[in-house]
């Protein structure tokens, strides 16, 4: 299977206009050649799942386009996307900003879906999706240090909580990269498929390990990569796994979670 990690930044664009008029405008316009070549590059990587990370819902940005269902649409993916900031933040009362989350899209078939939710920071959501014989959690953690410690701790309660291999992938904010999230990859029994520390961040010009995709016992790494893509502000992270046999849990063990398909 292949699983592609990507933050899109909304599909905004990158370069010296997305500073013009003023720093930071291009927020507020999202650029549809721009969704279109994150579309066909993840079309052509054939990925079976991927983690969006920074997607539009449905803003005036993008004309009302969800970008995470167009996205699946053109993929033939399910998807699930949630808002990333949590039922209860200000940010939901916010024009354009109550649109913003994060997206799983998958091929393969879904067992059902979980949107968990951190007690510390602004960026709050964990979406968890259960496919046949694994489990993926897709996350952004927040910029601030101390949270993100915080944010590690709950993290880990969930996936030392699944029954079936876990995989743990999204934009972490490590500005120290993996030393970061050492202990708590030890402490939940994960790995990095990015053994090399690879960068991802920024796009033009790598330098600092902000995206991971984690691994946990019971998955075999085929191949990882970070291609010179440079659609958004990271570059996108794509990893070639197996799942080993002798660690699928049979399906009349698990305790269903309803499925709440949105593409």
């Amino acid at each position: 299977m292949r699983l592609v990690s990507y933050n899109i930044r909304y599909a905004t664009g990158t370069g010296p206009a997305f500073h013009l008029p003023l720093p930071g405008a291009g927020y507020l316009r999202s650029n549809p050649r721009v969704l279109a070549g994150i579309t066909e590059f993840l079309r052509n990587e054939h990925a079976d799942v991927v983690g969006l990370i920074e997607v539009d819902s449905g803003s005036v940005r993008t004309g009302m386009l969800n970008q995470a269902e167009h996205i699946a649409a053109e993929l033939g993916h399910y998807s699930t996307f949630q808002c990333k900031y949590g039922t209860a933040s200000l940010n939901t009362l916010v024009p354009i900003v109550r649109k913003q989350g994060n997206a799983l899209l998958s091929a393969p078939h879904v067992h059902g879906e979980r949107f968990h939710y951190f007690d510390t920071g602004i960026k709050r959501l964990i979406i968890e999706l259960e496919l046949d014989d694994v489990c993926v959690f897709l996350v952004h953690l927040s910029l601030k240090f101390r949270h993100r410690q915080y944010q590690l701790r709950s993290l880990h309660d969930l996936v030392v909580k699944s029954r079936k291999p876990v995989i743990v992938a999204g934009d972490f904010n490590t500005f120290w990269g993996t030393h970061e999230i050492y202990l708590f990859m030890r402490a939940a029994g994960l790995r990095s498929a990015n053994s090399a520390g690879l960068p991802s961040y920024p796009a033009r010009s790598p330098r600092v390990e902000l995206d991971f995709i984690l691994l946990s016992e019971g998955i075999e790494l085929r191949d990882f990569r970070v291609p010179d893509v440079r659609f958004s502000d990271h570059r996108p992270l794509v990893c070639d796994f197996e799942v080993r046999p002798g660690h699928r849990v049979a399906a009349d063990t698990e305790t269903p979670m309803a499925p709440n398909r949105r593409g």
